[in-house]
């Protein structure tokens, strides 16, 4: 009898279980199609699932009414993976939005949705004038929008997740007059929409071609407009195939989701490298005239203008900025280390009177970096960011480093980082974190602690300099505070300054930080946050893009060539992608090595060799006006970040942060041989 009743619990619970399993059948899926005579509202039609029997087709999708359009549909694959391809075939020319739902069999309230590079859990970091539950539970979008073109539902209290990804070339795409309402393109695109809806309390992927973006749609930085849904002609006789897969898997948690979910994606997408000319020797020689034409030597900083440019004229400006979108400080390492392997003397001269200027004029009264002045306003920003102030020690650590092997002492340099890393143990909390924005009186102005592994980072570097275990510890306990509310959590955000939100460089902070740690650690401690660096990794790779984002013809990205794989896209708010990379293509190839997983190394030739695409110089300037100012807001989806829009830069940028970052890729090993192996 007790054996009886405990088959009976195993059926009952596999019933249970399969009942959360998405069924592809007529029960489970819905599907429409809306037609639009131009100048008139489209009219949808709700289709109904005819089964066919020894035909090459496994449905037929009718409406109750005769329609100029064929529409069937092939189901291939197994139980946990179905690829679904659509066939229509048009029999007088139309104007159609074509839409499917499929139902995952979870409750809705039980579940988080991942839709990578975009949306994370639910997006409730997010304020509510962008994408978030804060406005709504149901999101489509347009597949552009997306590294990759995919929406995954996490049912968090079933341990299923479930996911559909559109399957297609993704050749081009097409403008229109309108961005929102009903929209007929102007020619043909490859893009379509995903996304996730509530559908009666059940979670429901949902997704179709072309594209459509509701409730809402994202046009500019915390800019939400009304909803949009685009038309694609179709001629009589024509037809078009669309194919999306499908497919199950059986996560512990939301970060094994996205891991799953990523590697999922990238072994479907298969991203190459991308063919360029431009080894790390042309893209540094290239880069180096930003050094030389961005040089301000005038002023009691010395500094590269690298923040609010022109991209038309790419004149310098008055602002002064150490660390996040400038960089003065790595660039003048950079600088120095390269002009001096080329006997540039000009560089060598420039670099170091920016150290020499810094050190003299360049800390607030209670020995802080002075982070941005503005000259011509005579004005210094009064906020400190441990962000910036990470950054500024990290140079300038690098810096001494360098300086102390070619035999050149700067006691007074390291007088000042050491009280500056000093005050960094005052500044850290109970709990680990550092408070992200604060005041000269150590006043807090904002107590996120998502910016507290840029922290880590100068801690780490900072023990193997000065031999000072104090900061190794307060870098554990950073670590500690990154696993306990980032990393177990999988909860990153509010890294960058200028948005509060989810966004790639709070986990790409946190995998850095666990990799130094890592490598200044042994035994046990090591292989601890090596774990915590991969599983951090996952979610900075999510945000980079696994396939190719069509331009329409016009669109001056598309007219030059680019191809977005390996680009990364910013944050919810900041819908654009660029170069942020800096020493994270280290930490995938130490983790690739560490873990046997070729995915990691192999992406970040994808990323090294995808990031060479934009390099300005004569003859090809990529829409920018000097030499070596490499792009910075690059605008690949329906979104601007003020100006120009899609296939285009914002007219605004800062070179000085990207010129940093692709120097730090092409100067692998740096980490290693500073903390060691």
């Amino acid at each position: 009898m007790n054996l009886r009743n405990i088959l009976s619990g195993i059926a009952l619970l596999a019933g249970i279980l399969s009942a959360h399993a998405i069924e592809y059948t007529p029960a489970n899926v819905s599907a429409s199609i809306a037609l639009k005579v131009p100048g008139n509202e489209a009219v949808r039609y709700p289709l109904e699932f005819r089964k066919l029997r020894k035909e090459r087709f496994d449905y037929q999708l009718t409406a109750t009414e005769s329609l100029p359009v064929l529409i069937y549909q092939k189901v291939e694959g197994g139980e946990t993976n179905k690829r679904i391809t659509l066939f229509i075939t048009a029999t007088e020319n139309i104007y159609f939005n074509y839409g499917e739902q499929v139902k995952s069999g979870a409750c809705h309230d039980d579940c988080l949705f991942y839709m990578p590079g975009f949306w994370y859990r639910r997006n409730l970091r997010s304020p509510k004038e962008a994408p978030s539950f804060h406005t709504s539970d149901s999101w489509v979008v347009r597949e552009d929008r997306l590294s990759t073109p995919m929406t995954t539902i996490f049912d968090e209290k079933n341990g299923k997740s479930f996911s559909v990804a559109r399957i297609d070339k993704f050749e081009s795409d097409a403008l229109t007059t309108h961005k929102e309402g009903e929209v007929i393109l102007s020619g043909t695109t490859s893009i379509g929409y995903t996304g996730f809806e509530n559908c009666n309390g059940t979670a429901t992927l949902s997704f179709g071609y072309p594209y459509k973006e509701a409730p809402k749609t994202y046009i500019r930085k915390l800019t939400l407009a009304p909803s949009v849904e685009a038309y694609q002609f179709l001629g009589k006789g024509e037809s078009v195939t669309l194919t999306w897969e499908l497919n199950e898997s059986a996560p512990t948690d939301f970060s094994d989701c996205v891991k799953q979910a990523w590697e999922y994606s990238y072994d479907l997408y298969k991203p190459a490298t991308v063919e360029t000319p431009y080894t790390d020797e042309v893209m540094k020689e290239v880069m180096s005239n930003f050094f030389v034409e961005s040089f301000i030597g005038d002023t009691p900083t010395n500094y590269y203008s690298g923040v609010e440019l022109h991209t038309a004229t790419c004149n310098n400006v008055d602002v002064a900025e150490v660390g996040f979108v400038g960089r003065t400080l790595l660039n003048a390492f950079n600088a120095l280390e390269y002009g001096e392997s080329k006997q540039r003397t000009d560089l060598v001269a420039n670099a170091n009177a920016i150290f020499d200027s810094y050190l003299e004029h360049g800390f607030s009264p209670a020995g802080f970096f002075n982070e941005v002045v503005h000259y011509k306003r005579n004005f210094i920003e009064p906020v400190h960011s441990i962000r910036r102030q990470s950054e500024g020690i990290y140079a300038t650590l690098y810096y001494l480093n360098y300086e102390k092997k070619k035999g050149r002492k700067h006691p007074e340099w390291e007088k000042r980082l050491k009280g500056m890393l000093d005050t960094f143990l005052r500044l850290q909390n109970e709990d680990g974190s550092f408070p992200r924005k604060f005041k000269d009186d150590f006043s807090i102005v904002d107590k996120s602690g998502g910016s507290t592994p840029s922290a880590t980072l100068p801690l780490v570097m900072g023990y193997k300099y000065f031999k000072d275990k104090r900061y190794l510890e307060a870098a554990r306990r950073s670590v500690d505070y990154l696993e306990k509310e980032l990393i177990s959590k999988a909860d990153y955000f509010s890294s960058t300054l200028d948005a509060n939100c989810e966004d790639k460089e709070a986990s790409l902070y946190a995998s850095t930080a666990a990799y130094y740690l890592a490598l200044a650690s042994k035994g046990a401690e090591r292989a601890h946050y090596a774990g915590l660096a991969k599983k951090a990794a996952y979610f900075a790779l999510s945000w980079y893009y696994t396939w190719d984002v069509p331009f329409a013809p016009g669109q001056m990205l598309g007219d030059i060539g680019l191809k977005t794989r390996g680009w990364g896209n910013v944050s919810v708010e900041n819908n654009h992608i660029d170069v942020f990379i800096f020493d994270f293509a280290d930490v995938l190839r130490w983790l690739s090595k560490e873990y046997n997983e070729p995915r990691f190394a192999d992406f970040a030739a994808v990323i090294s060799s995808s990031m060479r695409q934009l390099l300005p110089y004569e003859g090809h300037q990529c829409g920018i006006a000097k030499k070596g100012y490499y792009p910075e807001v690059v605008q690949h989806t329906n979104w601007d970040y003020g100006k120009n829009g899609k296939g285009y830069y914002n007219h605004i940028f800062a070179p000085g942060w990207v010129v940093a970052s692709l120097w730090e890729l092409l100067s692998p090993g740096r980490p290693e041989e500073f903390i060691g192996r």
